[in-house]
């Protein structure tokens, strides 16, 4: 099966599951997250990126409650390491570093918290928690530090019930120019 037919059938089979404690499923948080990418003007890559930063959740044997038991699964690393078989830098490592992006964010604004979703806030807590003044500035002296801010807000605003995005269909040609070079 090729890659993005394994993707798309992976977002519509798992990611048709509820998205932890939010009220979206996994599938239309990442059609939400992307459709804000795509609005933005980003590059394949990072509407890509945008549509798969949670894939970390559905690959493998999921990691469903993990983080209200206290249990940091580390999806956006599993998620790298997946995507990166497939996929160049700009689509992986904003991915890999938006967990980082919302420690960082916390750090940088302090207003940030305040508006996280409450699982985001548990998810925070067995993450690492905020970032400290010197881990805040190592961040965002990382290449994609920028793009993996942009994705965590992005993120951050895909979690409306009911909310109209383009269907996968719509994102499959953006995912194939995404795909690293043969």
């Amino acid at each position: 099966m090729q890659i993005v037919d394994q993707i798309i059938t992976l977002l519509e089979q798992a990611g048709a599951e509820r998205y932890g404690m939010e009220a979206v499923s996994q599938l239309e948080h990442a059609l939400q997250c992307a459709m804000h990418a795509e609005r933005m003007g980003s590059t394949p890559e990072l509407i890509t990126a945008a549509l798969l930063h949670d894939i970390g959740h559905l690959v493998g044997t999921g990691d469903e409650g993990l983080a209200e038991q206290g249990v940091d699964a580390r999806h956006e690393d599993v998620a790298a390491e997946w995507l990166g078989r497939y996929f160049p830098d700009a689509v992986v490592e904003p991915v890999r570093l938006h967990v980082d992006a919302k420690r960082y964010l916390c750090r940088a604004e302090p207003a940030y918290w305040a508006g996280l979703s409450p699982a985001s806030k548990t998810s925070l807590e067995v993450q690492g928690g905020i970032y400290g003044e010197a881990e805040a500035a190592g961040f965002m002296a990382r290449p994609f530090a920028a793009d993996a801010v942009n994705l965590r807000r992005w993120d951050d605003a895909a979690k409306s019930p009911r909310l109209k995005t383009p269907d996968l269909a719509h994102y499959r040609p953006i995912i194939e120019a995404a795909l690293k070079a043969a």
